[in-house]
């Protein structure tokens, strides 16, 4: 899968974010390469949810 798939796919994914969590902005959800792990604290702190959680609320996207 190449850089321009990833992004098409974690933009889609983005946006059924955004209609389950209304309190989610476009700030909330940049992903830049290698900041995986601060994207999901901001995630964990705005929904009070675990990494396990939200791990299983985007894949079951």
């Amino acid at each position: 899968m190449n850089t321009t798939e990833v992004k098409g796919n974690w933009n889609e994914q983005k946006g059924k974010l955004k209609q389950k969590f209304a309190v989610l902005t476009d700030n909330d959800l940049m992903f830049k390469e290698g900041k995986k792990d601060e994207m999901f604290g901001r995630l964990q702190v705005k929904l009070g949810k675990t990494k396990d959680e939200l791990h299983k609320i985007i894949g079951s996207l």
